[in-house]
């Protein structure tokens, strides 16, 4: 059973939308109907840029200390109700329990890190250039903020946001996706549990493009965030320019992972194909362009089939899942169309390549060897669980190749040699890079793309510096 109502949370008050339009919340595991998610009319939404307005007048005026005793409750209370929200997030999202749950974690880590940074926003004194002067530089919270957040993370894509504005002082407009607002409503109730005030947090769900031009639009909000496609991004971040809003923007990716001739080959690759099928391979940050020195291409190649030959696909509920649901059926169809063009242009399928049978939107984990850099699946980010392989025979093409796209959010590097290592991390453009592991991600280090993958971070003080502005006071 689903446990949560999902609802508009506008002005601290849980209700649906005023015209009584819904949709319905699909579990894709198993395609049954979950609950029905009400759409906010412009009214709706109206009323939550109103409350946001005054909510973050009263949460500005509260000092970084009583704002992380808020903060720190809703922690408290996120990790205490973390199995049931697991299980919600699995409901909605089809991911592995033991994924959700550690997800649910992380909404608990990045609230009390958040609440720990706020009371650290400094300003500094600047000495003088005239006698009798004093000069100060203040942070301040920038204003309300619209924030739009991905399904392939309901817990942590919703709490990068919430917990970075909030730290900040600002109060926040979340639209979560559609496809998983279960889990983002879980979260407000934790916050709401903890004495947040009425405005501070609003949560409003609707048709994508009506809600986000509507409430970019206002003059009210400050600031836009959202975790999302390249696409969407660069039509908010236009959308945005009409008001001059500040926006960060944590947009798609394509990462290369480059496997020099001396890696440890086990150990690489039990960490490449855990990270690749996590998700089901629906993580921006996932492993999606796989170039293998060819002195160890044929052996990689066959140590990757064995592990993924044995990996576990089914409901997340389910006990030894590894693998769950994509997300939509439209995404099934997405990677029949990349695996068809692979072949078609001379790459081989060496295990999956196909839909799974039965109830859900399951696609089987797929390996493609020998995949020329004209396939599709090497220039457009796949969001699944295929995992296209090549070779390459020199530092300087494979930069060039790993280079060769507009995107540049996260890549991978497996050698024991450290100064090549750090000769590839500084060649590579990305926003984040991992040596010999691939955990990018944490609430204190920042979080973000390069390029076509976007810009600014959340996460780490960079990520609370993104909802604050510089102020500067001179005195005589």
């Amino acid at each position: 059973m689903f446990s949560e109502k999902i609802e508009l949370l506008i002005d601290g008050q849980w209700l649906q939308g005023s015209d009584g339009k819904t949709e319905p919340l699909i579990n894709p595991a198993t395609e049954e109907v979950l609950a029905t998610v009400p759409h906010a009319t412009l009214a709706d939404l109206d009323r939550a840029l109103d409350a946001s307005a005054k909510g973050f007048k009263v949460w500005k005026a509260m000092t970084a200390m009583q704002r992380a005793v808020i903060m720190n409750k809703a922690a408290d209370h996120i990790e205490q109700c973390k199995d049931a929200i697991a299980r919600i997030l699995t409901l909605e999202n089809g991911k592995a329990i033991g994924e959700a749950t550690g997800e649910v974690q992380f909404a608990a880590d990045a609230t009390r890190w958040y609440a720990e940074e706020g009371k650290r926003a400094y300003g500094r004194i600047i000495p003088a250039r005239l006698p009798g002067v004093r000069q100060m530089m203040f942070k301040e919270p920038v204003g309300p903020v619209v924030a739009f957040a991905a399904w392939n993370f309901p817990a942590s894509n919703v709490i990068r946001k919430i917990s970075g504005a909030l730290g900040a002082g600002c109060s926040i407009i979340l639209k979560p996706a559609e496809e998983t607002p279960g889990t983002a409503v879980a979260i407000a109730r934790c916050f709401q549990d903890a004495g947040l005030p009425d405005g501070v947090l609003n949560i409003v769900f609707g048709d994508p493009a009506r809600v986000s031009s509507h409430l970019i639009a206002s003059k009210i909000p400050k600031k836009v965030s959202l975790t999302g496609s390249t696409a969407v991004g660069k039509l908010l971040q236009k959308q945005a320019a009409d008001t001059l809003k500040r926006c960060t923007m944590e947009l798609g990716g394509h990462a290369p992972v480059i496997v020099y001739e001396d890696a440890d080959l086990e150990k690489t690759l039990d960490t490449v194909v855990m990270f690749k099928f996590r998700n089901a391979g629906q993580v921006c940050t996932s492993p999606t362009r796989f170039y293998v020195h060819e002195a160890i291409y044929e052996a990689f190649i066959a140590g990757f089939a064995a592990r993924v030959e044995k990996l576990k696909v089914g409901n997340g509920l389910e006990d030894g899942i590894q693998m769950g649901p994509m997300i939509a059926p439209r995404r099934l169809d997405v990677m029949d169309a990349l695996v068809s063009d692979a072949k078609a242009n001379g790459a081989a399928v060496v295990t999956g390549g196909v839909r799974l049978g039965g109830k859900g939107y399951f696609y089987a984990p797929t390996l493609l060897r020998d995949v020329p850099d004209t396939a599709r699946i090497m220039s457009e980010e796949p969001f699944g669980p295929i995992a296209p392989v090549t070779r390459f025979s020199t530092f300087d093409e494979v930069i060039e190749r790993a280079n060769s796209l507009p995107y540049g959010l996260a890549s991978f590097v497996f050698t024991f040699n450290l100064s090549l290592a750090q000769k590839t991390e500084m060649a590579l453009e990305a926003g984040m890079v991992g040596v010999n592991h691939m955990m990018v991600s944490t609430p204190e280090t920042p979080f973000g793309g390069v390029n076509e993958s976007g810009y600014g971070s959340e996460s780490g003080i960079e990520g609370l510096e993104a909802y604050l502005r510089t102020k500067f006071v001179t005195e005589a």
